[in-house]
């Protein structure tokens, strides 16, 4: 089903703890780069919004 290869931020370095994204037909699939084998599947729009969310600490208060 994926289109690409999965990707994670420069920002994760060489670690395995990060959410690593790539793109699945009209859909963006996420994982937790230590747990590949559990994968969320979302429109690009509703990924968007998650990262905006996130940007503008909008879920700080989930951490």
């Amino acid at each position: 089903m994926a289109d690409t290869q999965w990707q994670k931020s420069t920002y994760s370095g060489s670690n395995d703890d990060c959410i690593e994204f790539r793109s699945a037909g009209a859909l963006v699939e996420l994982r937790e780069s230590d747990d590949g084998d559990v994968i969320l599947r979302s429109t690009p729009t509703t990924v968007a919004n998650l990262l905006r969310a996130i940007r503008a600490g909008e879920l700080d208060h989930h951490a």
